[in-house]
Parts: C-alpha cells; structure tokens; sequence
C-alpha cells in the first residue's frame, strides 16, 4: 500500500512538471493580476492644473453700442487680467466704438471697464475695473520662449457660449504680414479658436501665458486650411 501511494504521488508531480514545462502560459496567468494592480491607479494625461491656473484670469468682454436706430447692439470678445489693480489687456477690435464696456469674470461678478488706451497698430487694448475682493492674474514667464511643437491651449469666450478651453501646439512662431501693418509677431497654432475668443490667453501645459488670441484667419473657407493665430506676448 505505501509503495502505490508512492508511486501515485511520484506520478502527480512528474505530470505537473511536464504540464509546467510544456505550457509556460500557465504561469505567465498567474502574474498577470499583478500588472493590473500596478496601473489601476495610474492617472490618465490631463491638462487640468494649467486650466485651473489660467481660466480664472480670463474674463468675458461685451461691447454694447448704440446704432442709428437707438437699439443697443452688443459684441463680444475675451480679455485677460493682468495684475490685481484691474487691469485687463484685450484686442482693441473688441472694443471698436463701444459706449460701455461690460467684463464679466468666471466667479460671477461683473463690472462696467473703463478703456485706458489702445493701439491700432498692434490691435491692443487695455481696459481697467475696479474691483474689491482680490483678482485672478495670469501666470506669466518672462524667461519662457515658445517653440514650434509646443502643447498650448487657448481660453476664451466663442460665440457666448461661456469659457472654453481647446487644445494644439504651436505650428509656427515668428509669423509677420498677415495684416496691413505687416508689424506684429504671430504665433500659429492648430488650437480651435472662433469669433468671441479674440483677446482671450493662448497658454502652455503649465498655464502660462503665451500670447493672445485675435483671430482666425479664414482666406480659404474650408476648415482644412484654417489657421488659428495668436499675438504673442510681450514676456515670451
């Protein structure tokens, strides 16, 4: 009796290791939950913290006017908060013939802005509220440089729908001529931006801000050719 207990056991392990030996995928089972836990908690790739630095500072800019027929006719544009005594810089097209000025900020409050001064020539604007309480302020790096495969995002207001947020690289820099004064320095991005998003940031992955968002340029009408353009700031 204990000799065919002995040789059943015998048989069971040289059965098993054959079954291991010839079948390496049964081992290889036994590791995959492993690998699965070690990624569970990895985070997917997101742009959330630059947003959240950003979008604060950018605010929406309407321009009412009054036109021949005493109606109120009302535009709209974006702008960006520069520093906490209320000063925003906007596109001065934005601002064209406007008998009041409204900004409204991403927290609710809303404020008539006085135009301090403009410049045709490089269609900036600087407007001025008056507020209490304390301001969002754009991230700005001077020592950052913007470079061509660059990841930005562009901030602003399109079509009054409320802020949005889209999402390219930088296709080119240095981009000149595009206007009648030939002067200004472009940045060319893929980024989505539409009517409403002029004077909102055009940022980097850390929130930064890049430049600004005048207009797209539409010479050909099909959406393959379109080509997004952004003034670039001063500080980069």
């Amino acid at each position: 009796m204990p000799g065919k207990l002995l040789r059943s056991v015998l048989i069971g392990l040289l059965v098993g290791g054959l079954l291991l030996a010839l079948m390496p995928s049964l081992r290889q089972w036994q590791l995959a939950p492993t690998t699965q836990n070690d990624t569970a908690d990895d985070s997917p790739a997101s742009y959330n913290a630059a947003v959240r630095r950003a979008a604060p500072a950018v605010v929406n800019v309407y321009n009412r006017a009054l036109n021949s027929t005493s109606h109120n006719q009302l535009t709209l544009g974006s702008g960006v908060i520069m520093d906490q005594r209320g000063y925003i810089l906007t596109n001065k097209h934005v601002i064209n013939d406007a008998d009041q000025i409204i900004v409204a900020l991403q927290d609710g409050r809303v404020f008539e802005a006085l135009l301090v001064g403009s410049d045709s020539l490089t269609d900036l604007a600087v407007l001025k509220i008056n507020a209490t309480g304390g301001l969002p302020v754009i991230p700005i790096n001077p020592k950052r440089t913007p470079h061509i495969g660059d990841v930005v995002l562009a901030i602003g207001n399109p079509y009054n729908l409320g802020q949005t947020i889209t999402q390219g690289i930088i296709s080119a820099t240095g981009r000149i001529g595009l206007n009648p004064t030939g002067r200004q320095n472009f940045l060319q991005t893929d980024a989505s931006i539409n009517h409403g998003n002029s004077g909102g940031a055009l940022v980097n992955s850390l929130g930064e801000l890049m430049g600004l968002t005048p207009f797209p340029l539409t010479r050909a009408m099909t959406a393959k050719r379109r080509k997004a353009l952004a003034l670039r700031s001063r500080s980069s």
